[in-house]
Protein backbone atom coordinates (compact mmCIF):
# COMPACT_ATOMS: atom_id res chain seq x y z
CA UNK A 1 0.00 0.00 0.00
CA UNK A 2 1.47 3.81 -0.89
CA UNK A 3 2.04 6.29 1.78
CA UNK A 4 -0.72 8.10 0.78
CA UNK A 5 -3.09 5.44 1.28
CA UNK A 6 -2.24 5.07 4.24
CA UNK A 7 -2.30 8.68 5.46
CA UNK A 8 -5.85 8.66 3.95
CA UNK A 9 -6.46 5.68 6.29
CA UNK A 10 -5.45 7.69 9.11
CA UNK A 11 -7.60 10.82 8.00
CA UNK A 12 -10.81 8.57 7.33
CA UNK A 13 -10.32 7.26 11.55
CA UNK A 14 -10.11 3.75 9.30
CA UNK A 15 -8.37 1.14 11.85
CA UNK A 16 -6.90 -0.73 8.99
CA UNK A 17 -4.16 2.47 9.18
CA UNK A 18 -2.62 0.87 12.20
CA UNK A 19 -2.56 -2.75 10.74
CA UNK A 20 -1.26 -1.15 7.09
CA UNK A 21 1.23 1.05 8.97
CA UNK A 22 2.67 -2.13 11.43
CA UNK A 23 2.77 -4.06 7.78
CA UNK A 24 5.30 -1.79 5.83
CA UNK A 25 7.17 -0.14 8.94
CA UNK A 26 7.37 -2.19 11.64
CA UNK A 27 10.75 -3.54 11.40
CA UNK A 28 11.94 -0.28 10.55
CA UNK A 29 10.43 1.38 13.80
CA UNK A 30 11.16 -1.90 15.61
CA UNK A 31 15.11 -0.66 14.64
CA UNK A 32 15.07 2.90 15.60
CA UNK A 33 13.52 1.64 19.18
CA UNK A 34 15.66 -1.32 19.63
CA UNK A 35 19.18 0.50 18.48
CA UNK A 36 17.97 3.24 21.65
CA UNK A 37 16.47 0.55 24.13
CA UNK A 38 18.87 -2.32 23.94
CA UNK A 39 15.34 -4.29 24.83
CA UNK A 40 13.01 -5.76 22.67
CA UNK A 41 10.18 -5.76 24.49
CA UNK A 42 10.45 -2.02 25.72
CA UNK A 43 11.21 -1.45 21.74
CA UNK A 44 7.96 -3.55 20.76
CA UNK A 45 5.99 -1.30 23.19
CA UNK A 46 7.42 1.86 21.65
CA UNK A 47 6.79 0.65 18.82
CA UNK A 48 3.02 -0.08 19.65
CA UNK A 49 3.10 3.66 21.13
CA UNK A 50 4.09 4.95 17.79
CA UNK A 51 0.79 3.72 16.17
CA UNK A 52 -0.78 5.36 18.89
CA UNK A 53 0.89 9.11 18.23
CA UNK A 54 0.38 8.81 14.56
CA UNK A 55 -3.43 7.74 15.13
CA UNK A 56 -3.52 10.86 17.67
CA UNK A 57 -1.33 13.28 15.39
CA UNK A 58 -3.22 12.94 12.14
CA UNK A 59 -5.53 14.36 11.18
CA UNK A 60 -3.62 17.20 12.27
CA UNK A 61 -0.29 16.49 10.67
CA UNK A 62 -0.47 14.95 7.08
CA UNK A 63 2.81 13.81 6.63
CA UNK A 64 4.70 14.05 3.12
CA UNK A 65 7.14 11.25 4.07
CA UNK A 66 5.57 8.74 6.37
CA UNK A 67 8.49 6.93 7.03
CA UNK A 68 10.28 9.94 8.57
CA UNK A 69 7.16 10.62 10.46
CA UNK A 70 6.92 7.38 11.64
CA UNK A 71 10.66 7.42 12.91
CA UNK A 72 10.46 10.33 14.46
CA UNK A 73 7.86 9.43 16.42
CA UNK A 74 9.80 6.30 17.68
CA UNK A 75 12.53 7.93 18.33
CA UNK A 76 11.24 10.22 20.37
CA UNK A 77 9.36 7.91 22.85
CA UNK A 78 12.17 5.80 22.47
CA UNK A 79 14.35 8.28 24.14
CA UNK A 80 11.69 9.39 26.58
CA UNK A 81 11.21 5.85 27.84
CA UNK A 82 15.26 5.40 27.56
CA UNK A 83 15.89 8.89 29.73
CA UNK A 84 13.06 7.26 32.22
CA UNK A 85 14.55 3.83 32.29
CA UNK A 86 17.95 5.30 32.97
CA UNK A 87 17.48 8.86 34.86
CA UNK A 88 18.91 7.14 38.08
CA UNK A 89 21.99 4.87 36.13
CA UNK A 90 23.84 5.18 33.15
CA UNK A 91 23.99 1.88 30.62
CA UNK A 92 22.62 -0.41 28.08
CA UNK A 93 22.60 -0.22 24.30
CA UNK A 94 24.28 2.39 22.63
CA UNK A 95 22.49 5.47 23.48
CA UNK A 96 24.37 6.61 26.47
CA UNK A 97 27.93 6.35 24.18
CA UNK A 98 25.71 8.11 21.53
CA UNK A 99 24.89 10.79 24.04
CA UNK A 100 28.54 11.36 25.65
CA UNK A 101 30.38 11.52 21.95
CA UNK A 102 27.60 14.47 21.29
CA UNK A 103 28.35 16.48 24.58
CA UNK A 104 31.64 17.96 23.39
CA UNK A 105 29.31 19.55 20.84
CA UNK A 106 26.50 20.70 22.40
CA UNK A 107 25.97 23.87 24.25
CA UNK A 108 24.84 23.87 27.79
CA UNK A 109 21.13 23.82 28.44
CA UNK A 110 19.85 26.60 30.26
CA UNK A 111 18.16 30.02 30.73
CA UNK A 112 14.52 31.18 29.60
CA UNK A 113 15.36 30.97 25.66
CA UNK A 114 16.11 27.84 25.88
CA UNK A 115 13.26 26.61 23.75
CA UNK A 116 14.28 28.70 20.69
CA UNK A 117 17.79 27.94 21.17
CA UNK A 118 17.19 24.68 20.57
CA UNK A 119 15.04 25.45 17.72
CA UNK A 120 18.06 27.50 16.28
CA UNK A 121 20.02 24.95 17.18
CA UNK A 122 18.45 21.48 15.79
CA UNK A 123 18.39 24.15 12.33
CA UNK A 124 22.14 24.37 12.45
CA UNK A 125 23.15 20.56 12.80
CA UNK A 126 20.72 20.41 10.14
CA UNK A 127 22.31 22.44 8.03
CA UNK A 128 25.51 21.09 9.00
CA UNK A 129 24.45 17.44 7.81
CA UNK A 130 22.75 18.23 4.84
CA UNK A 131 26.29 20.07 3.67
CA UNK A 132 27.94 16.61 4.47
CA UNK A 133 29.46 14.30 1.90
CA UNK A 134 27.23 11.44 1.00
CA UNK A 135 29.66 9.60 3.15
CA UNK A 136 29.79 11.28 5.99
CA UNK A 137 25.82 11.89 6.58
CA UNK A 138 25.13 8.22 5.97
CA UNK A 139 27.44 7.30 9.06
CA UNK A 140 26.57 10.23 10.55
CA UNK A 141 23.13 9.61 10.60
CA UNK A 142 23.03 6.08 11.68
CA UNK A 143 25.05 6.80 14.58
CA UNK A 144 23.44 9.73 15.52
CA UNK A 145 20.14 9.53 14.34
CA UNK A 146 19.16 5.56 13.97
CA UNK A 147 22.02 4.99 17.13
CA UNK A 148 23.03 2.27 15.73
CA UNK A 149 26.45 0.53 17.12
CA UNK A 150 29.82 0.98 15.29
CA UNK A 151 30.07 -2.64 14.80
CA UNK A 152 26.96 -2.10 12.85
CA UNK A 153 27.74 0.77 10.82
CA UNK A 154 30.95 -0.40 9.73
CA UNK A 155 29.37 -4.27 8.59
CA UNK A 156 26.88 -2.70 6.82
CA UNK A 157 29.04 0.09 5.07
CA UNK A 158 31.68 -2.37 4.16
CA UNK A 159 34.45 -0.36 6.61
CA UNK A 160 36.75 -1.09 8.95
CA UNK A 161 35.54 -0.03 12.72
CA UNK A 162 38.45 1.88 13.09
CA UNK A 163 37.83 3.74 9.80
CA UNK A 164 33.80 4.43 11.38
CA UNK A 165 35.40 5.38 14.48
CA UNK A 166 37.94 8.06 12.48
CA UNK A 167 35.26 9.42 10.24
CA UNK A 168 32.65 10.19 13.33
CA UNK A 169 35.51 11.65 14.93
CA UNK A 170 36.40 14.08 12.72
CA UNK A 171 32.72 14.81 11.58
CA UNK A 172 31.79 15.51 15.43
CA UNK A 173 35.03 17.67 15.44
CA UNK A 174 33.57 19.41 12.15
CA UNK A 175 30.12 20.02 13.89
CA UNK A 176 31.65 21.85 16.98
CA UNK A 177 33.48 23.99 14.38
CA UNK A 178 30.28 24.87 12.96
CA UNK A 179 28.71 25.42 16.17
CA UNK A 180 31.21 27.71 17.28
CA UNK A 181 30.87 29.25 14.33
CA UNK A 182 27.19 29.48 14.57
CA UNK A 183 27.87 31.19 18.29
CA UNK A 184 26.08 28.04 19.71
CA UNK A 185 29.57 27.35 21.88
Amino acid sequence: MRDSDIVDLYWARDERAVAETEAKYGRYCLAIAGNILADREDARECVNDTWMGAWNAMPDARPNILSAFLGKITRHLALDRWRAKYAAKRGGGETPLVLDELMDCAPAAGGPEEELAMRELTGAVNDFVRALPAVEMGVFLRRYWYMESVKDIAQRLGFSRSKVKSILARTRKKLRAHLEKEGFI
